[in-house]
């Protein structure tokens, strides 16, 4: 029966260690910022169907329906069953191991680890094992709460520490003084702007962009500090935010040049409260340019079109709605192989574009690309022959073609009602 016991303890352990490892990936989506957690928690996720079967299997545990052991054999059971729900569990953003990751799962560790062998020393351990599961089961249940203390404890060492690469991200920008640096956010469609600015200016400079979703402060500090190499000479910088003062935050490190605002729409509105603040927060990259610098926006948008900027030079783009645009795209014609557009601007501009792509968002998100192009004097003929060689982005209006004729479009990165509507 020891064995047995042991074994029941191990898959709970093993159970507690998976279930640490939700809530630190759901602490990361939240940029390890304890209100952002504890907004999300208490936005339904404080208490979902596996913390209510932990609290019923506590509460049979606790009373004399059935031998301690048993009912430590049983949550053991369902223990299992959890684990194997966990494992199949997939998330669009997985977690990603980073050593802060390491180091809140570490301190979490050790402080569950400190409050079992207490438990179970003063518990006579296997010959009592009420308490020892008992404990376990209300770490489990309360998971978050250790999450949360291990972040406030390991607060000054994360303070120092991003310090130290802030420090040295600021030295490496300043040691470049000639490198172009543009910034892209909005609400949705700055990723693929970003790619697609990243394969047309690749035609004529050595160019360095944020990888993946790394557009937080901390992921730009380590695209700088891991990947910017001297030779650089444009740096593309995804700006992402969930609070007003989070593209802020990145234009105070990187000093952009230049800037896109891709879109204006209902994001994270349970951290920015109204649409209002979500465009304040975007336009916080044009306030941060410089007077000599050139900001692009989208017109397409309401919140876009009705915010006026004063202190740099604006070009405005569109498709949909182009009586206010500076550059707009005419003569959209779509086809199994792509799609052929004419983007017209100031001074009788016109320029003919092929593109592998398709859908009007792409077409924006092309225009927008084009115009910093144009801005940094690149040959018509080179951003014309980088247009058509731009593949598709994964998840992000991608069209898939299967063997049986099927055409996929696979746009499951989309979580926005505009995004969502624009890819319909």
């Amino acid at each position: 029966m020891t064995i047995i016991l042991i074994i029941c303890f191990a898959i709970s352990g093993i159970y507690l260690i998976l279930n640490f490892k939700h809530d630190i990936h759901m602490l990361q989506q939240n940029s390890y910022r304890i209100d952002r957690y504890w907004r999300w928690l208490k936005n339904g996720n404080l208490w979902n169907a596996s913390e209510l079967i932990d609290i019923a299997l506590l509460m049979l545990l606790m009373s004399t329906l059935m031998p301690a052991k048993i009912a430590t054999i049983l949550i053991a059971l369902v223990a299992v069953f959890k684990i194997i729900n966990i494992l199949r569990k997939k998330f669009k953003k997985p977690l990603v191991f980073t050593k802060r990751v390491w180091r809140i799962y570490s301190c979490v560790g050790i402080i569950a680890s400190l409050i079992f062998i207490l438990a179970s020393i003063f518990s006579d351990g296997l010959n009592n094992p009420i308490i020892p599961m008992a404990v376990l089961l209300i770490i489990s249940i309360f998971s978050w709460i250790l999450v949360m203390l291990s972040v406030i404890l390991l607060q000054p060492v994360e303070n120092a520490i991003n310090r130290k690469f802030y420090n040295e991200a600021q030295k490496i920008l300043r040691s470049m003084p000639d490198m172009k640096i543009i910034g892209i956010t909005g609400s949705f469609g700055k990723t693929s702007t970003k790619h697609y600015l990243h394969r047309i200016l690749s035609e004529s400079f050595d160019v360095l962009m944020t990888p993946g979703s790394y557009n937080t402060p901390m992921g730009v500090i380590r695209t700088i500090r891991e990947m910017m190499k001297p030779y650089h000479q444009v740096f593309i910088c995804e700006m992402g935010a969930k609070q007003k003062g989070d593209i802020k935050e990145i234009c105070d490190l990187v000093n952009p040049h230049m800037g896109i605002i891709t879109a204006v729409g209902p994001m994270h509105l349970e951290s920015f409260k109204s649409i209002e603040n979500v465009q304040a927060t975007k336009f916080e990259l044009a306030d941060a340019l410089p007077s000599e610098g050139l900001v692009v926006v989208n017109n397409d948008f309401e919140y876009c079109e009705n915010r006026k900027v004063n202190n740099v030079k604006t070009t405005r783009y569109a498709v949909s709605n182009p009586i206010n645009a500076d550059f707009k795209a005419v003569d959209i014609d779509y086809s199994p192989n792509g799609t052929t557009f004419r983007i017209v601007g100031p001074d009788n501009f016109s320029l003919e574009l092929y593109t592998q792509l398709i859908g009007e968002c792409n077409i924006s998100n092309l225009i927008a690309a084009v115009i910093i192009a144009l801005k940094l004097n690149m040959p018509v003929e080179r951003i014309k022959y980088a247009v058509s060689q731009i593949e598709q982005v994964e998840h992000r209006l991608n069209l898939k073609r299967t063997p049986g004729g099927v055409n996929i479009i696979d746009d499951a990165f989309n979580s926005n009602p505009a995004g969502s509507k624009m890819a319909v």
